[in-house]
């Protein structure tokens, strides 16, 4: 994995600085600008739709971009030979960072398809409570997060 490493380095950091910026900056661009949109919307059935579509759209971009996240940050540890490193911490704490928030974004997508569902059963407050929690809450801890683990790994980028 090393010699891949070697031979790949300057794409595989790459790859991984881009998923980062998808997935953080997809959910900064869905908190701060998409949603205040969508809360303009009068109709609170349409509004519900339109927010749910939006999440359905953004989870279906970021998910091959958190697959290359995880992928390219095991081909780093290795390749850099964190693991046996003085920066193992900041790796694991990295790891957990994006572990947590990988969590949480498959919590936020199990919410969307119940809010979708009770959307299409005409349950407009079980939507509202299911979709009402991804934006106030769970979006904006995995932004916090991931704004975080990019921290970390801009710290790495310049001691390794």
């Amino acid at each position: 994995m090393q010699e891949i490493f070697a031979e790949y380095k300057t794409f595989i950091v790459f790859l991984h600085v881009i998923s980062a910026v998808v997935w953080v900056g997809g959910m900064i661009a869905m908190r701060y600008a998409a949603h205040p949109s969508f809360i303009k919307i009068e109709s609170p059935h349409k509004r519900l739709e339109r927010i749910a579509d939006a999440l359905k759209r953004l989870f279906c971009i970021a998910a091959p971009f958190v697959l290359l996240l995880l992928f390219t940050a095991i081909f780093m540890i290795k390749g850099y030979s964190i693991s046996d490193s003085e920066f193992k911490l900041f790796a694991y704490a990295k790891e957990g960072i994006w572990t947590i928030m990988f969590l949480n974004l498959g919590l936020m997508i199990r919410r969307r398809n119940k809010a979708e569902k009770a959307l299409n059963n005409g349950d407009f407050v079980l939507a509202k409570n299911q979709l009402e929690l991804i934006g106030k809450y769970m979006v904006p801890l995995n932004i916090l997060l991931g704004v975080t683990a990019i921290f970390i790994g801009s710290y790495f980028s310049s001691v390794l």
